[in-house]
């Protein structure tokens, strides 16, 4: 086990983190070379392998970390939405959080918008933020104290190598670990075509329950949360609701 989980990160590090390729270089038995890594790093071999992501179709083979990792074995609520969000969207954001934070820990991708948001509401309590680049990698730019708290308090994880770019592909991509960690979903200010949508289609695969704060009737910015709940999602109506969560 111990030589899958040093070839594994071998192939991490030589295919940028890429899926298919690690898992054509473990069925071919490709040659690798034991090598020291700077970061921490838990393999789907190891028995600190979250369990939440052996469900996945495509579970990541290998995920480097930065702060407390036992913060991935503990019930987490996660929280998406637009990344150009209104005030009223962070408002939103923030009371929610607010409502929940003491029962779970709050896991979003650490993108700008409502992503930040609810890692900012929840860290006086507990937070994952889910990259789409390398460890290292501080997208975007304007959350590097965000960033910078969370590795030292909290948890931040990636499946790509450290110096791996925020590729457009990678995003897609990661939404599928937001899912997984999630035991509900809260989605907030969401429009049609979206990072967000792709990670509502992720939970439903994995039959986690979507909750949606509903817009005004007349709000054309982000017409995806009613959408979703004309689809069967829930409604949040009031405060009240988050606690039957």
């Amino acid at each position: 086990m111990n030589a899958l989980r040093s070839a594994i990160l071998w192939y991490a590090v030589q295919y940028d983190g890429s899926w298919q390729q690690i898992g054509k270089a473990i069925r071919d038995e490709e040659p690798y070379e034991p090598i020291e890594y700077p970061y921490e790093y838990v393999t789907i071999v190891d028995p600190a392998y979250p369990d939440c992501l052996r469900r996945l179709r495509y579970p990541p083979w290998i995920l480097f970390y930065q702060g407390h990792w036992e913060l991935a074995g503990t019930p987490c609520i996660g929280i998406v939405g637009s990344r150009q969000c209104s005030m009223e969207g962070l408002k939103q954001t923030a009371q929610v959080v607010n409502r929940v934070k003491h029962r779970y820990t709050i896991v979003s991708g650490l993108a700008k918008g409502i992503d930040a948001a609810s890692h900012q509401a929840a860290l006086d309590t507990s937070t994952i933020g889910i990259l789409g680049c390398g460890i290292d990698r501080i997208y975007p730019k304007e959350n590097k104290i965000l960033y910078e708290t969370m590795r030292t308090h909290h948890l931040i994880i990636s499946e790509y190598p450290m110096g791996s770019a925020p590729k457009a592909f990678h995003f897609p991509w990661r939404n599928r670990l937001i899912a997984a960690f999630s035991n509900a979903l809260i989605v907030i200010q969401a429009t049609y075509k979206s990072g967000t949508m792709l990670t509502v289609k992720e939970c439903i695969d994995l039959s986690v329950p979507v909750y949606c704060l509903p817009t005004s009737f007349n709000d054309s910015a982000y017409p995806g949360c009613n959408l979703l709940i004309s689809q069967g999602a829930n409604i949040l109506c009031g405060m009240e609701d988050l606690d039957e969560i």
